[in-house]
């Protein structure tokens, strides 16, 4: 096993439209996860569906630049696109292209080996309605023997049946290590609050469950305590949310890669740097992970 971690899920060019133009990011959840993780020092790879396309040109150099291998599976439709308008307060509204909603992740020789190898592998914005990607998946972790962490990270544009998306979720989320999700996940998914939702998760199996709740902060639900902390007062105004939930994941398992935390207060502390992370990175444009280090101070 080497040390590398291995993130499944999606790969796209975010474009974002204000008031201020038209602006091009490379992005995709999984995407955003991988590259916060090599920024945060690890070694890492994406599996993930790109075009032989200029757009994917850009994803390929943008991953190569940040360290992280690229596993790509062919996309006859051209790279993912999700087109984003940006209200007041930052948060976007997303239309997807025929490739996003089409998406599919081959797992071949590479991508199994891949996994087999991987030391964590991290599953984000993954199709979980297809039944035969979703077997496919669950078979090559399960071959693997490898340590899971699963962020739903549903969207409502590329969301073809729900009941199959939660049902799919649930059979890999019930052996995962650990499962991030947020109030938008709780409400697209299953109509109900996030309270209901990480306890149900933990009754399904799931060793921890790392909640989001916006800027109200996050929680950690694992070995029946509770470790709440709120969301980091940093310098600077707030610019783009776009990236947050993806900041806390990446923060949070580059800091399980070192080991489990021991207890309540260990687990605060790996908490407290992912809300420090995510609030950084809301203070820059785009979605990728940007380190407290980076803001000026006041």
């Amino acid at each position: 096993m080497s040390d590398r971690i291995v993130v499944v899920g999606d790969a796209l060019i975010d474009e974002l439209r204000d008031d201020a133009g038209v602006r091009e990011f490379v992005g995709g959840a999984a995407l955003n996860v991988a590259v916060g993780l090599a920024r945060l020092g690890a070694r890492t790879s994406l599996i993930a569906m790109v075009g032989d396309d200029e757009a994917g040109e850009a994803i390929r150099t943008s991953l190569a630049d940040a360290g992280v291998q690229l596993i790509a599976t062919p996309s006859p439709l051209g790279t993912s696109r999700a087109v984003s308008v940006r209200s007041a307060g930052g948060e976007p509204q997303y239309a997807f292209n025929e490739a996003a909603r089409g998406r599919r992740i081959r797992f071949g020789e590479a991508e199994q080996a891949a996994i087999a190898d991987a030391a964590m592998v991290v599953v984000s914005c993954f199709p979980f309605d297809d039944v035969e990607q979703t077997a496919e998946l669950a078979a090559a972790v399960a071959a693997a023997s490898v340590d899971l962490v699963i962020d739903p990270n549903p969207r409502s544009g590329m969301l073809h049946d729900r009941a199959a998306f939660v049902d799919g979720f649930e059979q890999i989320a019930a052996g995962a290590l650990l499962v991030k999700v947020g109030e938008d996940d709780a409400a697209l998914l299953y109509d109900a609050d996030l309270d209901a939702l990480r306890a149900r998760l933990i009754e399904r199996g799931a060793a921890v469950v790392l909640a989001t709740f916006g800027p109200a902060g996050a929680a950690i639900d694992v070995g029946g305590e509770v470790v709440v902390r709120p969301i980091s007062d940093l310098p600077g105004a707030v610019i783009d949310t776009m990236g947050a939930g993806d900041a806390v994941l990446a923060a949070t398992v580059a800091q399980l890669d070192e080991g489990l935390p021991r207890d309540a207060d260990a687990w605060g502390d790996v908490l407290e740097r992912a809300m420090d992370v995510a609030a950084a990175t809301c203070r820059f444009e785009g979605a990728l992970l940007r380190l407290p280090s980076e803001l000026d101070p006041v």
